[in-house]
């Protein structure tokens, strides 16, 4: 049975960028999703579209079809003094909420005496991807 849109489907897969691995759950726990619901992101789930169980295929997914091109504009300037009381360090990950309550994520780049530079592009924006999956089980 070939995937089609609204069904269960139970899939393993390697990440990789730049022939790096970045995430593995080939021999761990499965992730599981409702096909064409936006649970994965976009250039995945077009791609796996009409794969059964049991298959196994290697998917390139462009940034743009990912978590977006790289934007420089969502790289900011703050006074460290906002940051009163947390040890910053760089690569720290950053939660807040805006004024309608979605939580928003920064990452810092760069501290200094007077400055911390947080960007708020997902950590993979800007990068093109390479998927390894296998399907398990499609309901």
């Amino acid at each position: 049975m070939a995937i089609k849109k609204d069904q269960t489907v139970e899939m393993n897969y390697e990440l990789k960028i730049n022939e790096e691995m970045i995430e593995d759950n080939m021999d761990g726990e499965s992730i599981k999703f409702v096909y064409g619901s936006g649970q994965i992101i976009p250039g995945l789930e077009s791609r796996i579209e009409d794969m059964n169980i049991g298959e196994s295929k290697t998917i390139n997914v462009p940034s743009n079809e990912a978590y977006g091109e790289y934007d420089e504009a969502l790289s900011q300037i703050l006074p460290i003094e906002e940051f009163e009381g947390i040890n910053l360090e760089i690569g720290m990950v950053l939660e807040g909420e805006e004024e309608n309550q979605e939580v928003i994520r920064a990452t810092v780049t760069e501290v200094t005496n007077e400055d911390v530079t947080v960007d708020y592009n997902h950590p993979l924006a800007g990068c093109d991807l390479e998927f390894t999956i296998l399907i398990k089980s499609i309901s």
